[in-house]
């Protein structure tokens, strides 16, 4: 799995494209013990964001969580979670850092998955409107605009169910690693136990025939 150094740089076309419309974002990183990964995504102004994240592997499951302003406001701090569901209205365009911080574990590293969605507002138009390519005339007989506001709701939808699944499956992922942890431990005590239990037995054996031993010296 690639450092979280490096998948940082995934994120930096996005954020160089502040005056076009963001795209959605997801991604799965792994984050160090004792280290904080910094993440920087574009918004336009007045816009809706939606940032859900997951800590879905790792001691604890828990991670320290910020967003701040481009112009160095801190909008959202949360110590010690393992998910997390906001939606900022931007209030500037620029550049929002998204931080997550392990600085408090100095062994176990996490495995995040975080989503950024952004929420087309109505009256936006994306740059490859399909309509504006027809001609006037092939409209005369269609209803062109209800055609449209149809296929835009089935996207919406169905962009919104993929985003839903993805969820689902880093819940699945978390649960998972959370199942083979406690396996791990159950095991390791089962085999203390059973350790514990046969040394017992051979002392019980050892004790109880050292008192038929008959120590005595025979004469002749």
């Amino acid at each position: 799995m690639a450092s979280a150094g490096s998948l940082l740089v995934l994120l930096l076309p996005l954020a160089a494209c502040t005056f076009t419309q963001p795209q959605d974002t997801e991604l799965t990183f792994l984050l160090p013990a004792g280290r904080q990964e910094c993440f920087y995504q574009g918004a336009l102004y007045n816009d809706s964001m939606e940032i859900e994240y997951q800590v879905i592997g790792g001691a604890g499951l828990d991670v320290d969580f910020t967003i701040t302003t481009p112009s160095g406001v801190l909008l959202i701090m949360e110590r010690r979670r393992s998910d997390g569901v906001h939606t900022v209205e931007p209030a500037e365009a620029g550049d929002y850092m998204i931080c997550f911080d392990n600085s408090f574990s100095t062994i176990s590293e996490k495995l995040v998955f975080f989503e950024i969605i952004f929420d087309t507002r109505p009256g936006d138009e994306e740059p490859d409107n399909w309509s504006e390519m027809v001609e006037p005339d092939e409209l005369l007989d269609i209803k062109i605009e209800d055609i449209k506001e149809s296929i835009d709701n089935m996207k919406s939808r169905l962009e919104r169910s993929i985003q839903m699944q993805t969820v689902l499956r880093a819940f699945e992922a978390r649960d998972r690693n959370l199942q083979d942890s406690n396996l791990d431990r159950v095991n390791f005590w089962s085999a203390v136990n059973l350790g514990v239990l046969v040394a017992v037995t051979f002392i019980q054996v050892y004790m109880l025939k050292s008192l038929f031993d008959d120590k005595r010296k025979v004469r002749t």
